[in-house]
């Protein structure tokens, strides 16, 4: 049986600058640079939520290639594009696993293949569906393994940031909460109808609590 732990949050922006103007505009914390996901074309920038948590903020990379597939996280879906236009917004979650294989077979909902990834000295595997989707319109998590016991959040200065809750609202809550109780996650986003599909977010940030 594997671990199935929450990992990190995923903010999506036109670009890189726009998503950390909107980051250090809320929390009064610039984001760190993070680096390229050449296979992707994207890159990213981060922020320490506490130990082994953190929130990226990833954008397409203007000086990358683009690559031969979809890239990950809906990012070259015209309704996405059309959405970072208007604003950096929260589209996604991680969460991390000791045995990608054995947590991807637990999950009804399919989380895609999964792709090792590196960026310098960091080493993972992360599902990625071939069509680039988010996974349950972005509330089921992706799921990523750290090949070894460093973390990202290893290098970041403590932000003082931490997550209060996740919540989440779609308009099929059934698939999507089945899915977080086989991962062992029903506890760590609670998912209610709505219309539209949504993930949002509550934090306690030195200068008082920030949601999103």
């Amino acid at each position: 049986m594997s671990s199935v732990a929450f990992d990190h949050l995923i903010v999506a922006a036109q670009s890189l600058a726009d998503g950390c103007d909107f980051i250090e505009a809320q929390f009064g914390v610039r984001p760190q640079q993070g680096g390229k996901h050449v296979a992707m074309g994207t890159h990213n920038a981060l922020v320490s939520l506490g130990p082994r948590q953190y929130l990226e903020i990833l954008a397409i990379d203007p000086e990358g290639l683009a690559p031969a597939r979809p890239r990950w996280f809906d990012l070259d879906e015209p309704r996405m594009r059309a959405s970072l236009a208007e604003g950096p917004r929260l589209i996604h979650w991680a969460a991390r696993t000791d045995n990608i294989e054995t947590a991807k077979a637990l999950s009804p909902i399919d989380q895609g293949v999964v792709h090792p990834m590196r960026r310098g000295d960091l080493n993972w595997r992360i599902t990625i569906p071939d069509d680039g989707h988010l996974p349950g319109a972005g509330l089921v998590p992706t799921l990523i393994e750290w090949a070894d016991a460093t973390h990202p959040s290893d290098r970041l200065a403590d932000s003082g940031i931490r997550i209060v809750t996740l919540a989440g609202e779609h308009p099929d809550p059934a698939p999507i909460r089945a899915t977080l109780v086989a991962l062992g996650l029903a506890d760590t986003l609670k998912v209610t109808y709505a219309q539209y599909a949504r993930l949002a977010a509550m934090f306690r940030a030195p200068q008082g609590i920030v949601t999103f």
